[in-house]
């Protein structure tokens, strides 16, 4: 697009934040009158660019609208990518850096938090589930970064995960109330998989959960769901995932159910399956079920508390029964690789019990 015509779009976004009741038909009266060379589809074009950028999404509207994006990456003026059942790939849609700030204001504002030089990364939440993380400079060199995780309105089946005769494995692990760790690397599924666990619990256990960023939505009928707080643009009011597991405790539930641990929150969470809540899952980062005991060792030390890793060690082995990890094919297909269970020792070990080799 010409400089003259982002020029006449920016005058459009401050003409309808003078008058945030004109419609589209007013505005392309007012171009016509203001710009009288202009032919009938550039002007609807820049209405309609305007109109996005100032009350919604703006370049980015129809990527989220897309049903197979699962994320949208934004990496500073220029093409921006998606993650897509073909995988990560550049699209046709183009940001400018002022596109990028308004964008950001869109999803900062309502939510009274703020992102400048000297708070330059911030975590936040679309009204549909999204998880968005923003960093801007001096950080990111290049200019605004934004990364969008969509969340899916449409849940994906168990099914989809592998074939059924480790579908029907998970089903039994449920129903005998085995405590579940799922794991796997960034996008291979694992708060989906949680998804399709929690709706194999009895409708009527007291299950609550616990996450950064709410994203898991169970059929139950006795669901208390709790959401970590960021601080706020003063840098208060912060409430942490490991306060919310405390808390948990105390709320009796049946089953916990945490979205995932990345750090002295997994001590709590150990804890706390080793005094009753069995039948409880959670996931975390791991390329394999043996790392994802050894993750659970390290992320157990951030806890802060001071006990020897034979301690440790003890209470990972008691407490996680089952392993369930996650890939995604190079078709983007996510699914099971191997289900292990937790064997006690001196070290907790993962023995192999199905593996789709």
């Amino acid at each position: 697009m010409s400089s003259h015509a982002d020029e006449l779009v920016h005058r459009l976004i401050h003409r309808l934040a003078g008058a945030p009741t004109s419609d589209r038909n007013e505005l392309i009266e007012w171009v016509r009158h203001d710009e009288p060379l202009l032919d009938g589809g550039s002007v609807a074009q820049s209405v309609d660019r305007a109109l996005a950028r100032a009350n919604g999404y703006g370049a980015i509207a129809g990527l989220l609208e897309r049903s197979d994006v699962t994320e949208v990456m934004i990496n500073g003026p220029g093409p921006v990518w998606v993650d897509s059942v073909d995988g990560v790939c550049s699209t046709s849609t183009v940001v400018t850096s002022d596109d990028i700030w308004l964008l950001v204001e869109r999803i900062l504002d309502p939510l009274g938090l703020r992102v400048d030089r000297t708070s330059p990364m911030v975590d936040a939440r679309l009204p549909d589930g999204s998880r968005v993380n923003v960093v801007v400079p001096p950080l990111a060199i290049d200019g605004p970064v934004i990364t969008i995780r969509r969340f899916s309105a449409k849940p994906i089946a168990l099914e989809a995960f592998g074939p059924e005769e480790v579908i029907q494995m998970l089903v039994e692990l449920v129903s005998q109330r085995a405590t579940i760790l799922v794991v796997g690397g960034t996008g291979t599924g694992k708060t989906t998989l949680l998804n399709g666990l929690g709706g194999l619990i009895n409708l009527d256990e007291r299950i609550i959960v616990v996450e950064d960023t709410s994203e898991l939505r169970f059929p139950g009928r006795h669901i208390i769901r709790l959401e970590a707080r960021p601080p706020n643009s003063e840098g208060v009011g912060e409430v942490t995932l490991r306060q919310l597991v405390r808390n948990a405790l105390r709320m009796r539930p049946d089953r916990l159910v945490v979205g995932e641990v990345r750090g002295g929150e997994a001590l709590d969470l150990l804890l706390a399956l080793n005094t009753g809540h069995d039948g409880s899952l959670t996931t975390c980062h791991a390329n394999d079920p043996e790392s994802g005991l050894r993750r659970l060792e390290t992320l157990c030390l951030l806890g802060g508390v001071d006990l020897p890793m034979s301690a440790i060690r003890d209470q990972i082995g008691s407490a996680i029964d089952v392993i369930v990890h996650l890939v995604r094919g190079q078709d983007g297909v996510r699914q099971v690789s191997s289900v292990a269970a937790v064997q006690m020792g001196e070290r907790p070990r993962a023995h192999t019990i199905w593996s789709s080799q």
